[in-house]
């Protein structure tokens, strides 16, 4: 019963973000000709496959900079290969608008920090929750920093990630440094099966893991 009410009282951040698309659009559609109102959004990137269908998908309504940080990826050739594919990716991809690319510094120290105490927590667990507020909270400082309109992470597109948990993450976050969180969750109407599709379209490497050494071993 608990469980069932817990679902119940989910948020679908799915519907908040195809309201908020919903005003763009119609911002888009009363603005004087020349004008891009087309608002701004710095995008937390994991890795290309995540990335295809969301570019696919907000390039229509945002100007995107792709921000790539993540601190989790241990093992230095695993990251540069993901990057690689990524700056691949938005060369190749055709976007409504165009995409910037922003590589954040690598610092693996500031994971296995953060993880300190945690390396036995299950997958899914506090481990995974705190390094998301830890990418996101990067994105959040960055985003407000270079005066972008919004931020969002791409994690979401994931079956595997608490989509719940991002957001509200990021929400508290929008409230610490003062610009907007974007809500999502990607791997609704579809999304994730076509991030599928459009891996195989430009051949993009699709690892088998997220990225720490506690996700490699399970």
């Amino acid at each position: 019963m608990a469980q069932r009410e817990k679902q119940s009282n989910a948020v679908n951040y799915q519907k908040k973000l195809d309201k908020l698309i919903q005003d763009i659009k119609q911002r888009a559609d009363t603005a004087p000709p020349g004008l891009n109102p087309k608002p701004s959004l710095l995008l937390h990137a994991c890795c290309a496959p995540c990335s295809s269908y969301v570019l696919e998908y907000l390039s229509c309504w945002f100007r995107i900079t792709v921000f790539y940080y993540n601190p989790n990826i241990t093992a230095q050739e695993e990251y540069l290969k993901r990057v690689r594919e990524l700056q691949r990716l938005i060369l190749e991809m055709e976007t409504t608008e165009p995409v910037e690319f922003l590589e954040g510094p690598y610092e693996p120290e500031v994971f296995f920090s953060m993880a300190e105490g945690l390396e036995d927590a299950p997958e899914g667990s506090v481990r995974c929750f705190k390094c998301y507020r830890l990418r996101l909270e990067k994105t959040a400082a960055l985003a407000a920093s270079g005066g972008f309109d919004y931020f969002t992470t791409t994690l979401s597109i994931s079956p595997l990630k608490n989509a719940q948990k991002i957001n509200e993450i990021g929400e508290e976050l929008s409230g610490i440094y003062h610009v907007q969180h974007l809500p999502s969750d990607f791997k609704k109407n579809g999304g994730y099966q076509r991030s599928i599709e459009l891996s195989r379209k430009y051949g993009l490497y699709r690892q088998n893991y997220c990225g720490c050494i506690y996700s490699m071993k399970k």
